[in-house]
C-alpha cells in the first residue's frame, strides 16, 4: 500500500504552515515565473494565477487537477494535484477533458481572434480611458474594486487560451516521436519555428530601432560611449537625440508595458527604459547581417523544408494517420504563436495596468506621508489600502513603519537558500496523461538522482555533449558570474 511521505523542514526556517491543513499538500517553488520575493501585491497575482486563473482552465476543460498557490518565507509556492475523486468518475472525467481540449485544439486561431482578443482589449481600452491622475480618491476606489474583477477575467481567459494552446504543441511532440522515434529532442519543434508573434516583434521592431541609431553619429555615440543609465539624459540634449527619443518612446508604448519579470512590484520598462536601452547598446554593436527577420525567415524556410520530408515520410502511414498528424501540426502551429501573444496582452500589458493603478495609490499615500516612496504601495495588502484610503489625505495611519518591517523580511529570506519542495510527497509517481505531460515540460521535471557522490545530473538546455566548468548561479543577479565555456 503506498503511503505519503512527510518532508522535513529545514531547521533554521520556522514553519510556514499558516493554515494548519496546508502541509497536507505538496508544494513546489515557482522559480520560472518567481525567482526573487513576492511583495504583499505580488501575491494578488500569484492567487489570480493559480487559486483563480488556473483552476478556471482546469474546469472549463475538465481537467482533473486542481492547484493552489501560498506565499512561504516570501516566495512563491504551487501546487499542482490530482482531484480526490473515485476512479469511475476521474475516467469519466478525463474522457470529457479529451473531447473538449480536442475541440478548442481545432479552432485555436478562430477562437482567439472573434472571442478571448477582443475582450481582452475591451478591457484594456476600459484601463487606459480611466483618467486616474484627475480621478477622486472614491472614484478611484471604485475604480480599485473594477481593476480586481477586470484582472481576475483576463487570468481566467489567460488559462481557457493556454491549456490548448500548450496541451496541442505537446501532443504534436508525443505524437512526432510515436512516428518518427526520437532522432533528437526538438525535431517536432522544428516543426513549429519561425512564425512571428508580437513577442518575437518586440525583438525586431527593437533591432530596427538600433538601425535608426547607428546612422546617427550623434545618437551612435551616444548609445556606445554612455552607461545605459545615463542615455536618455545624454539624449535630450541633441536634436538627433531628441529625435531618436521620439521614436524610442514609440516603441515603449507599444512593447514597454512589461518588465524584465513577472509581478506587480517591478518597474516596467516605460517607468525605467535602462533594459531597453542595454539591448540597444548591444544591437548597434551588429552587423546589419545579424538582423532578426533574416534569421526567422531563415527558421520558416527550414520548418518548410522539413515538413516536407515529414510529409513524405508519412505517405505509406494510413490516411487517419496523416489526418492526425495535420490536426496536431496546425493546432501545435497555433498554440506556439498564441503561447507567445497571450503573454503580450496578459502577462504584460494587463499587469501593467494594474501596476498603474497601485502606484497612483502609492503617489497619493506617499504625498500624505504615510509611506516614504509610491513603490512601497506594493509592501501593503489590499485591505491595508482600502483602510489607509480612508483617511489620506491625513497622514494616518502611519504605514512606514510595517512597510519597512516587510521589506526586511523579504531581506532576512532573500539570503537564505529555501527548499525547492516542502509538505507532504504523494504516494507513488504522478498520473501519467497529456495534460500532466505538459506541466512536466512546461514548469520541468526534477533530473533523475545521481547514484555517484561527484556526478551532478541536470537537465540539458541543448543536445550534444561538452566540457567545461560548471557554474552555480541561484538568480540573474549572479548572472555576471557566467564566463565563456561554463557549463551553467
Amino acid at each position: 500500500m503506498s503511503t505519503t511521505t512527510r518532508i522535513p523542514l529545514p531547521a533554521d526556517l520556522p514553519a510556514p504552515w499558516e493554515q494548519p491543513e496546508d502541509e497536507q499538500s505538496f508544494w513546489t517553488t515557482d522559480r520560472m515565473h518567481f525567482p526573487q520575493s513576492l511583495t504583499q501585491l505580488d501575491t494578488v497575482l500569484t492567487d489570480l494565477i493559480y487559486d483563480t486563473g488556473l483552476n478556471h482552465g482546469f474546469t472549463t476543460y475538465d481537467v482533473p487537477l486542481q492547484a493552489a498557490s501560498r506565499r512561504f518565507w516570501t516566495h512563491s509556492y504551487m501546487s499542482i494535484a490530482p482531484r480526490m475523486l473515485p476512479d469511475a468518475e476521474l475516467e469519466a472525467m478525463g474522457q470529457r477533458s479529451e473531447a473538449k481540449l480536442q475541440a478548442a485544439m481545432g479552432r485555436l486561431l478562430q477562437q482567439w481572434e472573434t472571442i478571448w482578443l477582443p475582450e481582452i482589449k475591451q478591457v484594456i481600452d476600459d484601463w487606459e480611458r480611466f483618467d486616474l491622475p484627475a480621478a477622486s480618491l472614491s472614484d478611484l476606489l471604485a475604480h480599485l474594486e473594477v481593476t480586481l474583477r477586470h484582472f481576475q477575467r483576463v487570468w481566467r481567459l489567460h488559462f481557457e487560451i493556454v491549456t490548448p494552446a500548450q496541451l496541442s504543441v505537446s501532443l504534436f511532440d508525443e505524437f512526432y516521436r510515436e512516428l518518427f522515434g526520437s532522432e533528437h529532442a526538438l525535431a517536432a519543434y522544428e516543426l513549429v519555428q519561425g512564425f512571428d508573434n508580437l513577442i518575437v516583434r518586440a525583438g525586431t521592431e527593437l533591432w530596427k530601432l538600433s538601425r535608426q541609431a547607428r546612422a546617427s553619429v550623434d545618437v551612435r555615440s551616444i548609445l556606445e560611449e554612455r552607461a545605459a543609465a545615463d542615455v536618455v539624459d545624454a539624449l535630450a540634449a541633441s536634436e538627433a537625440g531628441r529625435a531618436f527619443l521620439v521614436a524610442l518612446r514609440a516603441y515603449l508604448d507599444v512593447y514597454g508595458q512589461r518588465g524584465g519579470t513577472w509581478g506587480l512590484s517591478h518597474a516596467s520598462w516605460i517607468e525605467d527604459p535602462t533594459p531597453v536601452i542595454k539591448n540597444l547598446k548591444d544591437y548597434i554593436a551588429q552587423p546589419d547581417t545579424a538582423d532578426p527577420d533574416l534569421t526567422l525567415a531563415g527558421l520558416a524556410a527550414e520548418r518548410e523544408q522539413l515538413l516536407c520530408g515529414a510529409r513524405e515520410r508519412l505517405q505509406s502511414y494510413p490516411a487517419p494517420v496523416r489526418e492526425q498528424f495535420e490536426f496536431l501540426l496546425k493546432a501545435a502551429q497555433e498554440g506556439n504563436v498564441l503561447s507567445e501573444d497571450h503573454n503580450y496582452w496578459i502577462d504584460f500589458r494587463a499587469s501593467y495596468q494594474v501596476r498603474r493603478v497601485f502606484m497612483e495609490f502609492g503617489r497619493r499615500f506617499a504625498d500624505a506621508g504615510v509611506i516614504e516612496r509610491a513603490d512601497d504601495i506594493f509592501h501593503l495588502t489590499l485591505d491595508e489600502i482600502r483602510a489607509t484610503a480612508a483617511h489620506v489625505p491625513a497622514a494616518t495611519p502611519d504605514r512606514r513603519a510595517l512597510v519597512n518591517e516587510r521589506k526586511a523580511e523579504i531581506a532576512r529570506f532573500a539570503s537564505m537558500t529555501l527548499p525547492p519542495a516542502i509538505g507532504t510527497q504523494p504516494p507513488g509517481p504522478p498520473p501519467v496523461n497529456p495534460m500532466t505531460q505538459t506541466m512536466g515540460k512546461f514548469f520541468g521535471t526534477p533530473p533523475q538522482p545521481s547514484g555517484d557522490p561527484h556526478v551532478l545530473n541536470g537537465s540539458a538546455g541543448s543536445p550534444g555533449i561538452v566540457r567545461g566548468p560548471a557554474r552555480v548561479v541561484r538568480s540573474l543577479a549572479d548572472a555576471g558570474r557566467v564566463r565563456a565555456g561554463d557549463i551553467l
